[in-house]
């Protein structure tokens, strides 16, 4: 969508909020024994107590109130009884909706103490997003934004996922612009526009560019590489991108 008036801004801000509140608090309890049902549940008890509605509920009818993946899953896990550990990579995933707006945000990391490549992956993702985000300007190519996430896995000795993306989002939870890539292609030339808002998520990969989808319907996963995301729902303005979900 794009925003435009005081409602859309304020609309747009409180949901972004809401998601950014459960997705910390789900970090903090993601310890070694507990399992990712368990953090779904949490999950559920704080958009009803928030007045918001899960996006993957509600818009997929998604078996979870939030996508929770783990190691080989890269997005979309489904919420079951696997048993966090120690050192485990995970990616906690929350969209929702209230007041007809909707926000969408994630973030992986190490579960305690991990492998020290896993670490510089998270790190690499947050960079990359920085990097990105950097370039997300009205008026500018949207092409760009994924060169930058690029060039910087490259940089760390890193690779992207490219049939993950980003998209446009606002008044649903997938809208125009349909992607936003974690690479440069030069034919996508879209120019970026004063109030779009985006959801802008780099997936940064150990070695593999592409995922596949498991046999539940859902879940998408790598054969050998570890992912990790760093996604925020994001306003675009001339003087600068406003983070949502901060």
């Amino acid at each position: 969508m794009i925003a435009k008036t005081e409602e859309d801004f304020s609309g747009l801000k409180e949901i972004g909020k809401i998601i950014a509140s459960i997705r910390d608090e789900l970090v903090q309890k993601t310890v070694p024994g507990i399992t990712t049902k368990e953090l779904d549940e949490l999950a559920g008890e704080l958009f009803e107590k928030a007045g918001a509605v899960s996006a993957p509920k509600g818009e997929y009818d998604f078996p979870g109130f939030t996508c929770i993946s783990v190691n080989e899953e890269v997005a979309h896990g489904i919420p079951g009884d696997r048993v966090i550990k120690e050192g485990d990579l995970v990616n906690i995933d929350v969209s929702a909706s209230k007041n007809g707006y909707f926000a969408d945000t994630g973030i992986s990391f190490v579960v305690g103490k991990g492998e020290e490549v896993l670490t510089r992956l998270c790190d690499t993702a947050k960079k990359a997003f920085e990097a990105g985000l950097e370039k997300a300007k009205p008026g500018s190519k949207k092409s760009r934004i994924g060169k930058a996430v690029f060039e910087t896995a490259r940089q760390h000795g890193f690779t992207v996922i490219k049939n993950l993306t980003g998209h446009g989002i606002g008044r649903k939870i997938h809208e125009a612009p349909d992607h936003i890539l974690n690479y440069n292609d030069p034919w996508d030339d879209e120019i970026l526009k004063e109030g779009m808002v985006i959801a802008f998520e780099p997936f940064i990969s150990t070695s593999e560019e592409e995922v596949f989808q498991l046999d539940d319907g859902w879940t998408f996963a790598t054969e050998k590489s570890y992912v990790a995301q760093v996604e925020h729902t994001i306003i675009l303005t001339k003087n600068g991108p406003i983070i949502l979900t901060l």
